[in-house]
């Protein structure tokens, strides 16, 4: 498995290796090994979310003690996974990273425990599956909003880029606090 840095501390795009003919392919997508170095604790539970073009989703995270690590991927579709460093004692506290993930690409996002994740589905029908470290806890669920300005993530630029003229939003997803309202602490845990 192909490990590769993005922008944010502990935040890595993962490729893994990819052995296909004209039959197809098969791809080990999860070795226990080779995640726990990043700081995956195990699966939990494993969830497949399925958006229409233009749907937005997020920024979403679990607060302690339930805070989750995510390897993310698409297995239909494609889709911008945008994720957020929101863990305060953090170099890169505030800052975002966005990749774009498909079917066919073979790309995973390992997002570490202390993110914000949210995405924007590009097709009809686009296939998002996670595998997380925590149980869910609906009582721990929290947000940040996902156009917060103090974020500066380029979703006018993502939008037109994928001609998706209005993003698609949960009412929740619009009622998050932005990260300077929110009250939540995250510390890195290295």
């Amino acid at each position: 498995m192909k490990k590769i840095e993005t922008n944010l501390l502990d935040c890595y795009i993962l490729e893994p290796d990819k052995f296909g003919d004209e039959r197809g392919y098969f791809s080990p997508y999860y070795i226990e090994a080779n995640l726990k170095e990043l700081g995956f604790l195990g699966v939990k539970q494993a969830n497949r979310s399925k958006s229409a073009k233009g749907v937005v989703r997020g920024l979403h995270f679990q607060e302690d003690p339930k805070c989750q690590a995510k390897i993310v991927e698409v297995i239909k579709g494609s889709a911008i996974d945008v994720v957020v460093d929101i863990r305060k004692d953090s170099d890169t506290y505030g800052k975002y990273t966005a990749v774009k993930l498909t079917e066919d690409n073979n790309r995973q996002l390992f997002v570490p425990r202390g993110f914000a994740h949210g995405f924007i589905s590009l097709e009809d029908d686009t296939i998002f599956q996670y595998l997380v470290d925590n149980d869910y806890a609906p009582d721990k669920e929290g947000g940040i909003l996902w156009n917060d300005p103090g974020l500066n993530i380029n979703w006018d630029e993502m939008f037109k880029e994928n001609n998706i003229t209005e993003p698609i939003l949960s009412e929740k997803d619009g009622k998050h606090p932005t990260l300077e309202e929110s009250k939540v602490l995250f510390l890195r845990r290295k």
